[in-house]
């Protein structure tokens, strides 16, 4: 698993990114589970899949590298388990469209945090990125982000903690990068498993809906968190944000081509936008 660290870190946050869009199409696609059986057994999946990635990137050295995240681990893993649980909740009330988007946000609380604890300075081509990257989310948000239910306004509100809870994630990898923090995403797992358990009631699912959780366990979360906390170590923190919106972009369409959730022409524009600031942040920083 060393060969993931040689990879240029900005390519693994893409792929991680593109991993995470399928989580839309997966949680609208249950059939009988609600919201925190879904949480359950994803995270279940999620915990087994860090597992075992731990052991063979480790070996004899698995406890060891639990030891090493420390507090610092501990803190990411509590905030990135709000997050878990924020998207499921906020995918089953409300427009997969809706809860991609307001994750965009992430690209601000990414620059910001970044430049207050890290003193991460944000150059020209990130500032410009950002710039056009936000100016898709606000046409898409501006005429999809329609109010159309009790619900859904809770819905929207809770998806906020996603931006939230995974900026502050990436900006505890920027501080500490010589600490790996994939343990801290089984901290995660077990936290947000807890919280299903304790609220699910009842944990059994039919056979379709318990390979839907094992396929956003392994594949969508537990392969694009992966791929994201190790490059994070080596890409300063807005970069990161402007990259996390591959997720945002592709999840509408999977939505639209799987579930025909089909997004008005708004969306698709901003979407574009979105996918311009991508390619003029990753090639111009790629040239340099």
């Amino acid at each position: 698993m060393t060969f993931l660290n040689k990879v240029p870190g900005k390519v693994l946050i893409f792929l991680g990114a593109l991993c995470l869009s399928f989580g839309g199409i997966i949680v609208k696609s249950f059939e009988g589970a609600n919201e925190w059986q879904i949480l359950f057994w994803r995270q279940f999946f999620f915990s087994i899949t860090v597992i075992v990635y731990l052991i063979f990137a480790y070996k004899k050295n698995f406890f060891k590298v639990f030891y090493k995240s420390g507090i610092p681990g501990f803190i990411a893993g509590l905030f990135l388990s709000i997050g878990f649980s924020a998207y499921v909740f906020a995918m089953y009330y409300t427009t997969v469209a809706n809860t991609l988007f307001i994750i965009t946000t992430e690209t601000i609380f990414l620059a910001f945090f970044g430049y207050i604890f890290l003193k991460e300075k944000i150059n020209l081509i990130t500032f410009i990125s950002i710039l056009l990257g936000m100016s898709g989310v606000l046409l898409i948000v501006g005429s999809s982000l329609s109010i159309q239910s009790g619900d859904q306004i809770l819905g929207n509100i809770v998806a906020f903690l996603m931006p939230i809870s995974f900026a502050i994630l990436i900006i505890i990898v920027r501080k500490y990068p010589d600490i790996d923090m994939v343990p801290a995403q089984f901290s995660a797992g077990i936290f947000a498993a807890l919280i299903g358990y304790f609220v699910a009631g009842k944990l059994s699912i039919s056979l379709h809906d318990l390979f839907l959780s094992f396929l956003a366990g392994f594949f969508q979360i537990g392969f694009g968190f992966i791929l994201i906390t190790i490059g994070s170590r080596t890409t300063p923190a807005a970069v990161v944000g402007v990259l996390m919106l591959t997720e945002a972009v592709f999840g509408p369409i999977w939505a639209w081509i799987f579930i025909n959730e089909i997004p008005p022409v708004s969306v698709i524009t901003g979407g574009g936008i979105i996918i311009f600031a991508i390619l003029f942040e990753f090639f111009s920083n790629f040239k340099k």
